[in-house]
């Protein structure tokens, strides 16, 4: 097991740098609902080399809007080995329901929450640039260190990253043997909600000269 370092000064992971927006990426998007983040990155020339989502509404929003864009279904079905080389960023939410201090919070016993794990195992399958997971706060304090289990998997780590004092930190940084791993929890809130909302935004990469910037 290793220990996560916390970031010593605000993170600087909010957004994307404009540098990385400029070279037109490629990304494949797994429970994709109705695509946030094709209407965040359409604007920048962002393509979307396929969806995967299972809900019969969202799917059928994908397929007006995006027919051009496969959907592939279910995102354990997917054989990321075809897909490496072929896209430069991975990007999903899975199902919130098993951390959110909303819920029974049973975490990685729970099937949806389950499925963090099995989108490290499609990242680690499909081996792009980047990788960013979109979860709710509460993925930081789950009594089974759910958080550290998706940390120590992106990073490449043989185990769980523990949280320095036992507590994970709403920013920090990990320095794995395959990706460096940065995350912040954001808030809408600068952006006009007023909803009491936020989300954990971890991001992988394995590039040695990422460019990161704060968001405004």
């Amino acid at each position: 097991m290793q220990l996560a370092l916390p970031e010593p000064v605000p993170p600087a992971i909010g957004v994307i740098s404009r540098a990385l927006a400029a070279e037109g990426l490629v990304y494949g998007s797994v429970c994709s609902g109705i695509e946030a983040a094709t209407v965040a990155w359409e604007p920048l020339g962002w393509r979307p080399a396929f969806f995967a989502e299972i809900e019969p509404f969202p799917s059928a929003v994908l397929a007006h809007h995006y027919p051009y864009v496969p959907n592939l279904g279910d995102m354990t079905a997917i054989d990321g080995w075809a897909w490496r080389g072929k896209i430069d960023v991975l990007v999903g939410g899975t199902p919130c329901q098993a951390f959110s201090v909303a819920g029974l919070r049973k975490s990685l016993d729970d099937a949806r929450g389950n499925l963090a794990l099995k989108f490290v195992d499609l990242a680690n399958a499909i081996d792009p640039a980047y990788t960013i997971w979109e979860n709710v706060p509460g993925a930081l304090s789950t009594r089974d260190n759910a958080f550290g289990c998706l940390l120590g998997g992106l990073a490449g780590e043989d185990g769980p990253l523990l949280p320095p004092g036992g507590k994970w930190t709403d920013a920090g940084v990990v320095f794995g043997p395959t990706r460096t791993v940065a995350w912040r929890v954001a808030s809408p809130r600068p952006c006009g909600r007023c909803r009491p909302w936020a989300a954990t935004m971890p991001v992988a990469s394995w590039r040695s000269s990422t460019a990161w910037r704060c968001a405004d």
